[in-house]
């Protein structure tokens, strides 16, 4: 009857539980196999919170460039309206001064916060602001490390880039090589579209275009060896090396143009020479063909930048949909999961009843017996 009565309170404790193992010696290998799921859970729930924490760090990192991209943006508005060749000394001032509104806002962008109190752009050195200036240069006070942050078994994200990357690292000219007007021109010489043609004639060498006399020129590499020339007319495209580029206006006798190869230029300073030449502004042609070519040179630096932080959004985007895929997997395997948890450790109610009712017909029949049993005597049988 203690044996009864001992497997019917189980049946009742499982009952009342919903739980078909109530101690590991119940079952030893389903209660193993059990916690090796919860465990499996537990991994994945916490993948999800450093998902969330990715998410959140990213979507402020968005944010951030969408800025970015805006202010970009007008500055090169900005740059394009200065390039009008109605504008004043006086009105390219004006534009000058917006010019620096915007760069102390693209500063402070590149110095903001997540909701933590770390830098978005610092890298690794989250407690220092990324960007300080003194006078016209700009110093980026963090490193070029990354956060992984795991979100799943074997898989990790970074959780941001760093301000060298976005802000520091930009390749002035049109990406492979810039050009540039000597200060010391007397013409109207004024550089624009440029490109390559053959990238495997291009050798990433420094060349100065120089006027022999305002029909003719001559192209010299760094060690001063003529390496082309050629006659020349307003808006003629000169090409040599496997590159080329457009001459607008008429140079002068011994005017240069330098060609050099494109090397990286923060971001900062590329505005900030835009607002200095249009506050310097022009006194004749000369020095008005000298604003153009900064503008047109500022042009280039900025959709360079442009193209830049298009980039990096396009990997921060690619991230969060990492993220969103992965927090997805992770809910499956979970589902899984706690399916065969509950395979294994939910009770089977059909089952369960049916074994109680039995069991408790069998108690009450021992019952039932050892009474009759007990109060046998032998004076019954007198």
């Amino acid at each position: 009857m203690q044996r009864l009565q001992a497997a019917l309170d189980f049946t009742q404790r499982q009952i009342s539980s919903g739980r078909r193992i109530l101690t590991p010696s119940d079952d030893p290998i389903g209660s193993s196999r059990a916690i090796e799921i919860r465990e499996s859970i537990s991994r994945l729930e916490q993948f999800d919170r450093t998902a969330t924490i990715a998410t959140n760090r990213l979507s402020q990192e968005e944010s951030a460039l969408s800025s970015v991209n805006h202010v970009l943006q007008r500055v090169r508005e900005l740059a394009v309206q200065a390039n009008n060749g109605t504008q004043t000394n006086e009105t390219r001032r004006l534009i000058a001064v917006e010019l620096r509104q915007n760069l102390d806002a693209l500063v402070q962008i590149a110095n903001q916060k997540d909701g933590n109190g770390s830098y978005l752009f610092a890298g690794n050195l989250e407690g220092a602001a990324p960007v300080t200036r003194s006078g016209d240069s700009y110093t980026y006070n963090g490193d070029q490390g990354q956060r992984f942050i795991q979100i799943g078994e074997s898989r990790q994200v970074a959780d941001g880039d760093s301000g060298a990357a976005i802000f520091f690292a930009i390749r002035n000219g049109n990406g492979t090589f810039s050009t540039s007007a000597s200060v010391a021109n007397t013409g109207t010489g004024i550089l624009s579209e440029s490109g390559v043609t053959d990238p495997t004639a291009w050798d990433q060498g420094q060349y100065t275009l120089r006027f022999i006399d305002p029909a003719n020129f001559e192209v010299l590499d760094s060690s001063a060896t003529v390496v082309s020339t050629g006659s020349f007319q307003d808006g003629d495209t000169v090409a040599f090396r496997g590159i080329e580029f457009s001459l607008n206006g008429q140079p002068g006798a011994g005017d240069e143009f330098t060609i050099s190869p494109s090397r990286q230029q923060d971001v900062f300073s590329m505005i900030d020479q835009l607002a200095t030449s249009l506050e310097t502004g022009a006194t004749d042609f000369a020095s008005q063909a000298a604003v153009n070519n900064v503008i047109n040179a500022g042009l280039q630096n900025i959709d360079q930048a442009i193209g830049s932080v298009l980039d990096v959004r396009i990997q921060v985007g690619s991230r969060l949909t990492a993220i969103e895929n992965q927090v997805d997997s992770n809910g499956a395997f979970k589902l899984n999961y706690r399916e065969t948890l509950a395979n294994i450790e939910d009770l089977d109610y059909a089952e369960a009843l049916s074994r109680l009712s039995l069991e408790v017909t069998t108690l009450e029949a021992a019952q039932q017996s050892f009474i009759r049993t007990q109060s046998l005597s032998l004076f019954n049988y007198l």
